[in-house]
């Protein structure tokens, strides 16, 4: 069954005293996994009643790996833009294309973008067009 409403059961779990703080943390990171992310406010105070001030790192580092810890629309605009593929041809076992396919087919064709791809988006002087490097 869907949970309803996930913070009504992850606060017994939280303030429960025979839990270790390992176990909290990964019911805090369950809760935002689930929610596609959190307000800080929220946030600050799931780690201040848990009392994992110290450990508060292990959970707020996940935004390096493209975790959207902390909800907002400036995360979502860094989203890179799926392209069309309704027309190709698709196996019976793998009709889902990854995202890496699209970013290295934007890198082959040198359509990243400065911002955030600055080490890839400069292509080389000798570079043709025809194709990786």
């Amino acid at each position: 069954q869907k949970v309803k409403d996930s913070m009504r059961v992850l606060l017994p779990v939280l303030l429960n005293k025979s839990h270790e703080s390992y176990d909290k943390i990964r019911a805090i990171l369950l809760y935002i996994f689930s929610t596609n992310g959190t307000t800080q406010e929220n946030l600050d105070k799931l780690i201040q009643n848990v009392q994992i001030e110290s450990d508060s790192d292990m959970i707020r580092n996940w935004k390096y790996l493209d975790v959207p810890v902390i909800s907002s629309s400036a995360a979502q605009q860094h989203k890179h833009p799926r392209r069309d593929r309704s027309s190709e041809e698709t196996f019976q076992l793998s009709r889902w294309t990854p995202v890496i396919k699209d970013v290295m087919e934007d890198a082959i064709e040198n359509k990243l973008h400065s911002k955030d791809w600055p080490y890839c988006s400069q292509c080389p002087p000798t570079w043709n067009g025809s194709g990786a490097v």
